[in-house]
Order: structure tokens, then sequence, then C-alpha cells
């Protein structure tokens, strides 16, 4: 299990390498065709589909140029269309292809139709879709080795966690059975207690629409006590619509209080100045909900 997780840990920080390579790619790509068919990327809302390819880059290949729309009939622009959706297994709407024409009449393009243009946008296009299929097949190879996992179903169940998340939430966090704070159980409750009263003595399974707005925050190395108690309480809390802020720290210990030097029991480490913001953040959270 040690190997399967350490392997999800590194295939998450491929995956965090390349999605921020697809943005930037995304990003150029859009920059360019402001220049040539201002708006295409806003065309479609289809989702991507499995190999990272999106329907507004499939179109841009081919209509790169708003000339390449009104640059013909709309007839004949809506029979291109047509065969265009059939070829690239799209679902084709007349409606849409005279919503697309009767758009491209009015953009205006900065830079010509010409060669050079479409082999800039083409090789922009083509730099896109590869890395949106490595950031694909990174994803399915993640979901893959966190379902070997035991805390595979655990995590799939909680709010708002789905095929993507799920594994990243694993590779960073970890092994769930780390969660509880065991140490805190067995000094309330003893080392034999029931299931009833880990239920009752467990706060995210006592979170109810009833509970006061919560100010929560916590340090992912804290090494006592687990950060995904705090996820886990601040799940059950969106669950229930209870009003709640989060703030996860990736460094430092626990017990950090203020984290200034007034509450460091002469420890340099228990000073943080980026930690210690979190009491100005909770002092403008409780103005905020006191208004």
């Amino acid at each position: 299990m040690d190997m399967i997780r350490y392997q999800l840990k590194t295939l998450n920080r491929q995956h965090a390498l390349y999605s921020k390579m697809k943005t930037a790619m995304k990003n150029n790509l859009i920059a360019l065709l402001d220049q040539t068919y201002p708006g295409v990327n806003a065309l479609f809302s289809s989702p991507a589909r499995e190999d990272g390819t999106q329907k507004w880059v499939d179109f841009a290949a081919s209509f790169w140029h708003a000339d390449c729309v009104r640059g013909m009939s709309q007839a004949t622009f809506t029979e291109r269309y047509r065969k265009w959706c059939k070829r690239n297994r799209y679902n084709f709407s007349s409606d849409k292809a005279a919503e697309i024409y009767t758009g491209a009449k009015d953009q205006i393009a900065m830079i010509p139709k010409d060669d050079l243009t479409k082999r800039l946008i083409r090789q922009a296009i083509d730099s896109l879709n590869t890395v949106s299929k490595t950031v694909e097949q990174l994803k399915a190879e993640m979901l893959k080795l966190a379902s070997q996992l035991p805390e595979f179903p655990v995590v799939m169940e909680m709010h708002g966690v789905g095929d993507s998340l799920g594994p990243q939430l694993m590779a960073e966090i970890g092994d769930v059975t780390r969660f509880a704070h065991r140490g805190s159980i067995d000094h309330l409750l003893g080392s034999d207690a029931t299931e009833e009263e880990l239920h009752l003595y467990s706060l995210e399974e006592q979170v109810t629409t009833h509970v006061p707005p919560v100010f929560l925050w916590h340090t992912q190395e804290d090494e006592f006590v687990p950060v995904m108690g705090s996820l886990l309480f601040a799940q059950a809390c969106i669950r229930e619509n209870v009003p709640l802020e989060l703030h996860i720290y990736p460094e430092n210990r626990h017990g950090l209080s203020l984290a200034i030097k007034e509450t460091a029991w002469e420890d340099p480490a228990s000073v943080d100045p980026h930690i210690a913001g979190w009491f100005s953040l909770c002092t403008e959270w409780l103005e905020l909900i006191w208004k």
C-alpha cells in the first residue's frame, strides 16, 4: 500500500505540473484566436472528452478565422458545420449553425487569414491537445491507483468529491485510518469504546443545521491531529448548509495558538507570520456574520 501511495503522490505532482501547462497553453490559444476569431472559445459549453479534447478547440482547428465562417453563404457554412459535427462525433443543430454564422459576421479580426496565421493557431491547438490528453491519462491512472487503497470508498463518499478530486486528496493527505485522533479518543472514552460512543463523540457525525457558523483552521503538517479531521468536519458543515470559513496552512506543527512570539513558549518554530494571519481573518469573518 505504501508503494501505491507513493506512486499516487508522484502522479499527482505530474498532474499539477501538466495542469498548469494546460492552462498556459489554453490562454495562449485564446489570445491568438482573439486576433482572428474573437469569442470562438465561448461558442460551446460541452465538457472535455475522455481524451482531453474540447469542442471549441476542435472547432477552431477547422474554423480558425472569422473569415472561415463568414466568407461563405450561411447555407454553405451550415452544411460544412453539419459535416464537421458528423466527422468529429458532435451533435448538430441548425440553430447553432445560424447563431455561429451570425456572430462571425460581427467579429473584427486583427490579423489576416493567411498560411502563417493558420500555422500559428494549429501549432497552439496541437500543443494544447497533447497536454490535455496527458492530463486526462494521469487522472485515469490516479483513479485506478486510488481505487486500490482501503480509504477509497470513504473519500469518494465525501460531499463534492468526484473521480478527479478524490485521488488528489488521497495523494496529498494519505491513509484515512489516520483521520481519527486515537489518543484523544482513548483518553475520552477508553480503549474499549463502543461503535455508538465513537459515533456520538465524532464531531463530523453530529453536525446539524443547528450548528452555529464555523471558523476553522489547521496545518497540513500537524503530527498529532490529522488535518483530515478538520476536512471531514468542514464537509459535514457544507452538507448541512452551516456557514463555514476554512483555512488549511501547508506547513508547521500542532498547537501554534496565535503563532506569534507571545504565545510561542520560547519555541521559534511556533512563530509564523503567515499562519498568524488567521486571527485577522477570523476577526473579519466575525464582523461579516454579525452584520
